[in-house]
């Protein structure tokens, strides 16, 4: 079996993430302590960019202004989908893909809907991904950690490991 493609990978990750409604986004604070926060994604079909509406005089965008290396991690443990995000950050306030970004659910941060003046978005380009794609049935998975209990012998890996890695010419 050959090693899948980028666009393979790029698949699967849009597939994995797709449908989590909360990511975790970790920017670097200027003391250089790492600073996590919850992040409403948007579903659009994942093509190597992460989009995500904000406030632009939050401290996120000071932080990625400043240092704009950041994680954005997934995780739906009913589907068992775990994935975590390395990629570079900037901010836009280009109202026309404010517009293509705009989703319903933002109504309750930015009332005034799109045309809110203190949007900004939040691109994040994807430079490394990893996910475990883990089986989704839970005796699965419990019958392999009870093998492991009652022979002593460490679990295998429980799912699938796979990696995304942004190619020169994306």
């Amino acid at each position: 079996m050959s090693d899948p493609t980028p666009a393979e990978q790029q698949r699967k990750l849009g597939e994995l993430i797709h449908e989590i409604y909360v990511a975790m986004l970790v920017t670097v604070a200027p003391d250089g302590s790492l600073h996590g926060r919850p992040m409403a994604t948007n579903n659009t079909k994942f093509d190597g960019t992460l989009w995500f509406l904000t406030d632009h005089d939050s401290v996120k965008v000071l932080e990625v202004q400043q240092q704009p290396q950041v994680n954005v991690s997934y995780a739906d443990p009913k589907r068992q989908h775990y994935v975590s995000v390395s990629g570079t950050a900037e901010v836009t306030r280009d109202r026309k893909l404010i517009e293509e970004q705009w989703t319903p659910s933002a109504k309750v941060w930015f009332p005034d809907g799109p045309q809110d003046e203190r949007i900004a978005l939040l691109k994040v380009t994807v430079t490394r991904a990893e996910y475990w794609d883990a089986p989704s049935s839970r005796f699965v998975l419990l019958t392999g950690l009870v093998k492991s209990i009652l022979t002593g012998q460490r679990p295998g890996p429980v799912g699938k490991h796979g990696e995304y890695q942004r190619s020169a010419n994306s």
